[in-house]
């Protein structure tokens, strides 16, 4: 599409109906919301205007109750920006629903990097047979996480999804009705989510959107590259942390993890039933009723928790049964409606996603501890033992620990974690908790603790059905993840443990701590590097390795056009697998409806083919190349460093930000730190919430800081062409300066201009702006191009418009930021933090991706 044709698509889809409803919107006879909509311009315009002259946010609102209103009170003037806030989430749930709505008009199904799409090009470049061959080794895993970033309750969701529907058919009195009871349900949950909660909220996509696209692609890829082949080979697979994820979160046990997976067993009995029943309609046949009568029973009774007696084997031996009977004995009639039933249970078997576990490394170090004292191992604490005496003691130390033995509740809930497993494996799967993740990997003995664990709760080495997958996440865990695996790999001990694993191993690499550790280009560049090492190490010890992507939502999280970033790793990169973790609204604004979901995970799909079938020169890193991404890197981390080690790096974002506000907003179940200490520290800090208030203050740090004075020091030496070169050449510098530009555009600074006034923080603010400027003059010299994100114009659009519905909340939230400094009357004060708290959920669902 044509620049010219996306703005006229964009005008006619989403521009000119959002105006319509919003109109409607604007006239519904909501409680106490009389004249929002007529007062809002006003106040946008006041803000917009007020920002680029410099005004305070103070300012902007006080001139806005003296011209617009008759306000005097401050308790009515709080009371009138709660209404604003009120009426601003639902502008935002507007403008989703109608965006969401037109999404196949805005982004072809068929288009560059669908399914379709590589079709295509395979079928031009005549390499059907090698996409053929790729995809009998390849697979994609999407996975879930419970990370609080979604601010939408679910009847929210639900009302969105029911307006996706009513929008393309201009649906006038439906759309009204919807948005009169959108006016009516509340945003905010009156308190926490449990982690049940939490999963229950993404199996709902699950049920009603991913059980159908993902067996929709399944037939794809059978029609398009896999025609008369034999077998079938899921090369798409859903992953699950909800429930699972206990790093920092303490209401996540081995309790829960049970529940979640009975749930998803249930979940997915159900979809199995109602899909049953229409077999159950056609192969109306004689020696097949019987037999389908049974099956349904038995999926019934499991379904509802009657019994727990059904396996996938059992499952797989019965639909076999009718098919061959369909064949021998009614010429195979409907045969493609059974084997199209059969295709989905063996996608989703009886566990639907596998539910992963996830601890910290610090948490198992402790446990050792706790078992040296308990059984009087020795004298001196585990912390202090030398490399061979825990080497020793982790792999052949003999001893079965019994929980009771211990008070500490974590520890004990550690050992019924473990041995949790081989229970939820028995009721739905080897597939249903196979993972063992662990956070803040430093060593090979953060590894060996795990597996340790095994055997002190009475695995045979056999019977660990579980791999074992190192999360190495800071700059220091990345720089030692080669020797660490290279380590485990000479291991006999682990050695052994791979055999029984098929030799595959896979390795996590978090960009969220990453980029918080080390800047946005350092740590983009160290993965990619550890990616290559890791690459050559397994490759020379004979270990198939599979990279496992923790990435965020935004750009400063690993997030933004994710599968550019796959399609740009060359071949020094095993490509045998694309994992990677999806959540929070990135699950809503990317995978949330039918058409959203199909295109993204095609993108994913198409991006692991693309790299390896259709490879082209700019996905390969020469050595100049190399060097001087090397280089950028380097000074990009040293500016970083120097921010990060600033004096005022922290008390600005606890003082000068929403930070302290986002443990308030009832959205996830786990702490916003890991620490309960009262002093806040950078290493306790939780990249959501430390990504999270950047984003807030629209400053978005995370994503540039640094980048900027990297390119400056290359063009000071006059090495601008070799910079164009390398965006021109390189794929991955080209996508990563594309998905800054992403966060730059998302940047206004002029929202906290007052703050260079500020006697404590002005010239800390001024250190943020500076860069801010130079990065984007940087980027778009060496990018060519005339304003940000000019190559994508969609994107683009889209945040521009966003950024305009919320502008004037973002005004609010200054404003309340603002009188909790000057204000000493306790009760305003408390009012104006509930401002700040509220402000926070139209933000972020706003941005889609900014935390």
């Amino acid at each position: 599409m044509l620049e010219n044709s996306i703005d006229s698509v964009f005008t006619q889809e989403i521009h000119n109906k959002y105006l319509v409803f919003n109109t409607l919107f604007s006239r519904l006879p909501y409680d106490k919301m009389t004249k929002i909509g007529q007062l809002m311009p006003f106040l946008h315009d006041l803000s917009e205007t007020g920002f680029e002259e410099g005004k305070e946010p103070k300012e902007i609102i006080d001139t806005f109750f003296k011209q617009y209103t008759s306000i005097k009170e401050e308790k009515e003037k709080i009371d009138l920006l709660f209404r604003f806030i009120t009426y601003i989430e639902r502008q935002v749930v507007l403008f989703d629903s109608v965006e969401d709505s037109a999404f196949e008009k805005m982004n072809p199904l068929n288009g560059k990097g669908t399914l379709k799409g590589t079709l295509d090009l395979a079928v031009q470049q005549d390499k059907l047979e090698e996409v053929h061959e790729k995809l009998k080794n390849f697979k994609v895993r999407i996975v879930f996480t419970a990370h609080p970033t979604q601010f939408y309750p679910s009847s929210v969701l639900r009302i969105i999804q029911d307006l996706e529907q009513l929008i393309p058919k201009n649906d006038i009195n439906g759309i009204d009705s919807l948005l009169q009871q959108l006016g009516k349900t509340p945003f905010i949950n009156e308190q926490k989510p449990t982690p049940l909660e939490e999963a229950q909220s993404i199996i709902f996509y699950l049920r009603h959107v991913y059980y159908q696209v993902i067996g929709e692609i399944h037939e794809k890829l059978k029609t398009y590259f896999q025609n008369g082949s034999q077998g079938f080979n899921p090369v798409l697979e859903l992953g699950f942390w909800p429930g699972g994820d206990r790093d920092g979160n303490p209401f996540v046990t081995a309790e829960i993890s049970k529940k979640v997976s009975i749930e998803l067993r249930t979940s997915i009995l159900k979809c199995y039933y109602n899909d049953f029943k229409i077999i159950c309609r056609r192969l109306t046949f004689k020696g097949v009723m019987p037999l389908l009568t049974a099956i349904s029973n038995r999926i019934y009774t499991n379904m509802n928790g009657l019994k727990h007696d059904l396996t996938l084997q059992e499952l797989l031996g019965s639909l076999d049964e009718v098919r061959q009977i369909l064949i021998t004995r009614h010429n195979g009639i409907f045969l493609n409606l059974l084997d199209r039933f059969i295709q989905q249970v063996k996608l989703f078997g009886l566990h639907f996603a596998s539910l992963d576990i996830r601890q910290d490394s610090s948490i198992h170090e402790n446990v050792m501890e706790q078992i040296n004292r308990r059984y009087g191992i020795s004298e001196t604490p585990y912390s202090e033992w030398s490399d061979d005496e825990k080497l020793v003691f982790l792999t052949s130390h003999e001893l079965l620990v019994n929980e009771d033995d211990f008070e500490d509740t974590l520890t004990k809930d550690t050992f019924k974690t473990v041995r949790v497993i081989k229970e939820i494996q028995t009721l739905n799967g080897e597939k249903a908790c196979h993972r063992y993740i662990i956070s803040n990997s430093t060593s090979m003995f953060s590894v060996l603790e795990v597996l340790a664990l095994f055997r002190f709760c009475g695995y045979q080495a056999s019977e660990i059905k579980v791999d074992v997958v190192p999360l190495f996440e800071t700059i220091e865990g990345l720089d030692n993840s080669q020797a660490t695996m290279s380590n485990l790999y000479q291991l006999p001990f682990y050695k052994n443990h791979l055999d029984n694993r098929e030799n595959h191993q896979t390795i996590m690499l978090g960009f969220s701590d990453g980029t918080k550790d080390g800047g946005y280009v350092k740590a983009n560049w160290e993965i990619y590097q550890a990616k290559e090492k890791l690459t050559r190490i397994s490759k020379k010890n004979q270990i198939e390795v599979i990279f496992f992507d923790g990435r965020g939502g935004p750009p400063a999280r690993g997030g933004g056009k994710t599968h550019q970033f796959y399609a740009s790793q060359g071949p020094t990169i095993a490509n045998n697998e694309i994992q990677i973790t999806i959540q929070g609204q990135t699950i809503t604004s990317m995978y949330g409806s039918r058409s959203q979901a199909m295109y993204n995970f095609e993108q994913l799909l198409s991006a692991g083919i693309i790299n390896d079938v259709f490879q082209d020169d700019k996905s390969i890193i020469d050595k100049q190349e190399r060097n001087l991404i090397e280089e950028l890197a380097e000074e990009g981390v040293k500016k970083y460093f120097e921010l990060k080690e600033h004096p005022l790096f922290v008390p600005y974002l606890e003082n000068k930000s929403p930070l302290k506000y986002y443990g308030l907003t009832n959205i996830g179940s786990r702490p916003s730190k890991r620490s309960s200490g009262k002093k806040l520290t950078l290493s306790d800090l939780r990249a959501i919430p430390f990504v999270g208030s950047w984003s807030q203050l629209k400053q978005n740090v995370p994503g540039y800081f640094g980048f900027g004075t990297a390119l400056q020091k290359v063009i000071d030496e006059g090495r601008l062409e070799d910079l164009k070169l390398l965006y021109e050449n390189s794929l991955y510098f080209k996508t990563l300066i594309e998905n800054s530009m992403m966060g730059l555009t998302k940047t206004y600074f002029p929202l906290t201009y007052y703050m260079r006034k500020d006697p404590e923080y002005g010239e800390f603010w001024q250190i943020l702006f500076d860069e801010y400027e130079l990065t984007k003059k940087n980027m778009l010299l060496v990018s060519g191009q005339e304003k940000l994100m000019a190559n994508e114009v969609l994107s683009k659009l889209s945040i521009d418009y966003r950024e305009h519905i919320v502008l004037p909340l973002l005004t609010i939230q200054q404003y309340a930021l603002q009188k909790i400094e000057e204000t000493t009357d306790e009760q305003l004060k408390l009012s104006y933090e509930k401002m700040v708290t509220r402000s926070l959920f139209g933000n972020i669902n706003a941005s889609r991706n900014s935390a």
